[in-house]
């Protein structure tokens, strides 16, 4: 199985990184042509407009949104979370995303880049220990589709509980940064449940 990862801006070395922690070895995506040899891809965290932006300079945003529609493996972290949401609350005007879950999530939820904090949180169908997450200008879920199981969630300022990890079938999100930690728990479980 050959797994990219969006390599146009935001944390893709950490990410490819954490591949090789799990023994593979993922490609940096920039071109359609590299886009066509991958059967999974992993997008970073960074700015999600950011990444509209350069995907449509790159050409291939609207062959990452088909492959995503038509099934390849998909798991972001961050922003690679909100461009997998099919709706978001406090999005820039004409914001885009790839889509394919079934959430509404809020851009900077939990607050600004002084705002990033660091807490362990329970994600027992990813690992039955805590996960140590890293939460960077992170969002949250608002809303989730009937088909989206949330494997975990974190209790935000506004003091309800929101979901920060989600799966719908062969998607993969979370709010906070795996690749920046010694935990590969999230990347193990995207490689070994959600791409098998």
């Amino acid at each position: 199985m050959q797994v990219g990862v969006l390599a146009l801006q935001g944390d893709f070395r950490e990410h490819l990184n954490a591949l090789a922690q799990c023994g593979v070895q993922g490609v940096e995506i920039r071109t359609p042509a590299e886009l066509d040899k991958i059967d999974a891809l992993i997008i970073p965290g960074g700015e999600s407009t950011t990444i509209v932006s350069l995907a449509k300079t790159f050409d291939v945003f609207e062959q990452i949104k088909k492959r995503i529609a038509d099934g390849m493996p998909t798991y972001g972290s961050c922003a690679g979370m909100i461009m997998l949401a099919d709706h978001i609350v406090a999005a820039k005007d004409g914001q885009e995303t790839f889509g394919g879950i079934d959430i509404t999530v809020r851009r900077n939820a939990f607050g600004r880049q002084v705002d990033s904090f660091e807490s362990d949180i329970s994600a027992p169908a990813i690992s039955k220990s805590p996960i140590h997450a890293i939460f960077i200008r992170a969002p949250w879920v608002e809303k989730v589709g009937k088909s989206v199981e949330v494997l975990a969630s974190y209790e935000g300022s506004d003091g309800a509980s929101h979901p920060v990890a989600v799966r719908q079938g062969h998607l993969l999100a979370t709010a906070f940064h795996p690749e920046i930690t010694d935990d590969f728990s999230v990347h193990r479980y995207f490689l070994e449940k959600v791409c098998s």
